[in-house]
């Protein structure tokens, strides 16, 4: 039960106090479950994340039900879930509520732009933690510039994910022949 309660929490929090969406999540939620908690290597979140990003959906949800699941089966998946996206459902009820009344005010607006920007920064930094162990040599390099390349072009990210994985399977299958 101690640990349902921790899932939860940690998925509130990260829901709660992470703005701009799945992406920027991600940093935060590397820190919980590598640096803070332990519950995986950098490695293992990068499958995690990978995994949450191929399949349908909100990235930073899909990547808080498979570590609630990897964790506590499918009552965890459950639970951080619910974690994660309960802040943005309360705070997005009481936006609805408000918004025609603040939208067009002026320090709102400044906010929001301050809020933006970070957000950038947050992305930025996921990029470079998830990207440094990720690229292992000549061929993840490569991999890495022709991906964002091709999501530049506006080439679909699941083509893009598609080319990858078969990359990967050519390369290591190449790598058991060369031996």
């Amino acid at each position: 039960m101690k640990e349902l309660i921790e899932l939860f929490s940690m998925f509130f929090r990260i829901g709660g106090f992470t703005f701009g969406g799945g992406y920027a999540m991600l940093p935060m939620i590397q820190q919980e479950i590598v640096i803070k908690k332990q519950w995986a290597t950098e490695e293992e979140v990068l499958d995690y994340f990978a995994i949450g990003q191929m399949t349908p959906g909100i990235i930073a949800v899909n990547t808080a039900t498979f570590v609630g699941f990897k964790r506590r089966g499918i009552v965890g998946a459950i639970v951080a879930t619910l974690g994660m996206i309960a802040p943005s459902l309360i705070i997005i009820t009481i936006i609805a509520a408000i918004f025609d009344q603040v939208i067009n005010n002026v320090m709102v607006q400044h906010a929001l732009s301050g809020i933006r920007i970070v957000v950038v920064a947050f992305i930025a930094q996921g990029i470079y933690k998830m990207g440094k162990p990720s690229i292992k040599g000549k061929l993840t390099a490569c991999l890495f510039v022709m991906a964002a390349i091709l999501l530049l072009i506006n080439v679909s990210p699941i083509y893009v994910i598609i080319s990858g994985a078969l990359i990967g399977l050519f390369a290591k299958h190449n790598e058991r022949g060369a031996k």
